[in-house]
């Protein structure tokens, strides 16, 4: 009796086209990543031993140098008010939070200022922090 036994081949998957799909896909991971957050200002923020979380309807920056941005846009002191008035409008948000963004270099005048022309449109303010605790 000539019974034959299936042919010894080892099955092979082709692996060629996995090396294309990866390199797609790292490449669409890190161009997404950097549009993630699109206003940034680069600072040091300040350390706290709790970190807040809010919604950031407005972020107004204030680097080292005491210049101001909303968003990302520069921005003098004079005109910060209508500024935020302008985001908060464009942002149709039921409860508008500024958080401000400031440089450990920021004084303290620069940062009422904000606050004040936040408060002045009534809305809420949240001054930004790193967490210590990491």
């Amino acid at each position: 009796m000539n019974i034959k036994r299936r042919s010894p081949h080892d099955p092979q998957g082709h692996s060629s086209a996995l090396n294309d799909i990866l390199f797609i896909l790292l490449l669409f991971f890190l161009i997404i990543s950097t549009l993630a957050n699109p206003n940034v200002v680069k600072l040091s923020i300040p350390k706290a031993k709790s970190d807040t979380k809010a919604k950031q309807t407005v972020v107004v920056s204030i680097n080292d140098k005491q210049e101001f941005f909303v968003g990302t846009k520069p921005v003098i002191i004079d005109s910060l008010k209508p500024f935020i008035a302008g985001a908060i409008a464009k942002s149709q948000d039921a409860e508008p939070t500024v958080v401000i963004n400031a440089d450990k270099q920021a004084t303290a005048d620069n940062i009422v200022a904000v606050m004040r022309a936040a408060h002045e449109l009534n809305l809420r303010t949240v001054l930004a922090v790193e967490n210590n605790s990491r």
